[in-house]
């Protein structure tokens, strides 16, 4: 059985997020899904800013799917300053993107990246990523200890 999570969608393509809510929605899974339509919005969620201040309503996630190429603050530099912050670090990211290149692969994972997956194209190949993902991140892997400690 799948705990309830809370996830953070970090993605600026509407296409991609309905394709991602979609798969979720269809693999019936009943996780929270709160989605940051670019890097900036994110990290207002993620530092409890703004409108994102009240914790009860804006829950920290319990995992960040991060989409790299966005405007403005990009996936990466959303990802150095979620890993170079002791009370969010630990929370998994997991980087959902269309770039196949190395270097944002290595990049991703030298600035602590759990996991690295590049978008399939088909609303099928969505659905098995999602299914995927949720039987690691949300069933089997246990949560590391919260705010850095």
């Amino acid at each position: 059985m799948n705990k309830l999570v809370q996830i953070l969608l970090v993605e600026d393509n509407k296409m991609d997020v309905r394709l991602t809510l979609d798969a979720f929605k269809e693999a019936h899974l009943g996780n929270h899904i709160h989605v940051a339509k670019n890097g900036e919005e994110a990290l207002r969620y993620l530092f409890g800013e703004e409108e994102f201040a009240d914790r009860k309503e804006f829950p920290l996630p319990n995992i960040i799917l991060l989409d790299l190429k966005m405007p403005g603050i990009d996936g990466i530099e959303v990802l150095r300053r979620v890993k170079s912050t002791p009370d969010i670090k630990r929370i998994p990211v997991i980087i959902l993107t269309s770039s196949k290149e190395e270097g944002d692969r290595a990049m991703s994972y030298d600035l602590g990246a759990n996991s690295y997956l590049v978008k399939p194209i088909s609303f099928d190949g969505f659905l098995d990523v999602v299914r995927k993902v949720t039987d690691y991140w949300i069933t089997l892997n246990i949560d590391p200890p919260l705010n850095g400690k």
